[in-house]
């Protein structure tokens, strides 16, 4: 193999964590060269201080207050929108009601609704996950409807033509087809819970990452808000994965097939 080739497989292979060392030595250098100050772009070095100086139940008990309505965000926009899907597919009249509805509720601003939501539910954590479905329910109904509108004609009429009841015609034709949109919307939504989390923290928390960032800038302490935004990026990516490894071991037909090998 030639030492080009093997640059390339070493690129293609360690590509993301190349990018991201260059990225962090950049950003050190940059720092240190232009003499920026520290309360206004910590350099990389002050961050790992800042996630290493305060005591791991700290970040514990904020990463854990923010997961918790993350994942129970994910799970009632899911529970909520897949069903919603179905109705409008299956009915005119019911899409003609309902799509009005969410759209007009996914045009309204979430930040500018977070603060009625607080004032009217308190402020636990159901108004936080409230907000949380709020922006991560609408993707998964386009989806999955676009998915369930794509089975064949053909096959509809079959399922017809065979006095099919309407859910084996779901279960077995129209679900099968929308498989991979509702994946789509699922990792699309997977990213925006973690924004539904943190607007809803901003607004009226005393835990959580979103409630930290607020403090710590507050403070000018921008080397723990760094470590805040790490965390909740890591959130992010890590839900994405957890969808995609979901699909690719319950539903691995449905993935591209240069995605499957």
């Amino acid at each position: 193999m030639t030492l080009s080739k093997q640059l390339f497989a070493l690129t293609e292979r360690f590509g993301a964590l190349i990018s991201l060392s260059l990225v962090l030595l950049l950003w050190e250098v940059g720092v240190s060269l232009f003499n920026i100050p520290t309360y206004v772009l910590p350099p990389p070095s002050d961050v790992f201080a800042a996630a290493t100086g305060i005591a791991f139940g700290q970040w514990f008990s904020h990463s854990a207050a923010t997961l918790k309505v993350v994942l129970a965000g994910f799970f009632a926009a899911t529970c909520v929108s897949i069903p919603l899907a179905v109705a409008i597919s299956s009915s005119r009249m019911a899409s003609s009601l309902i799509m009005p509805v969410l759209i007009a509720i996914k045009a309204t601003p979430v930040v500018a609704v977070a603060p009625i939501i607080i004032v009217v539910l308190g402020t636990g954590d159901m108004p936080r996950v409230l907000i949380t479905f709020l922006i991560a329910f609408f993707p998964i109904v386009v989806s999955a409807t676009t998915g369930l509108a794509l089975a064949p004609p053909e096959l509809i009429s079959l399922s017809k033509s065979l006095k099919a009841s309407g859910w084996r015609e779901l279960w077995d034709i129209r679900l099968p087809y929308a498989v991979p949109h509702i994946f789509s919307g699922l990792k699309v939504a997977s990213t925006l819970v973690v924004t539904g989390a943190v607007v809803g923290e901003f607004v009226a928390a005393e835990r959580g990452l979103g409630y930290l960032v607020l403090f710590s800038t507050s403070n000018f302490d921008v080397a723990t808000a760094f470590v805040c935004l790490g965390l909740l990026v890591g959130f992010s990516l890590l839900l994405f994965s957890c969808v995609g490894t979901v699909q690719a071991r319950l539903f691995p037909w449905s993935l591209p097939k240069d995605a499957t090998g």
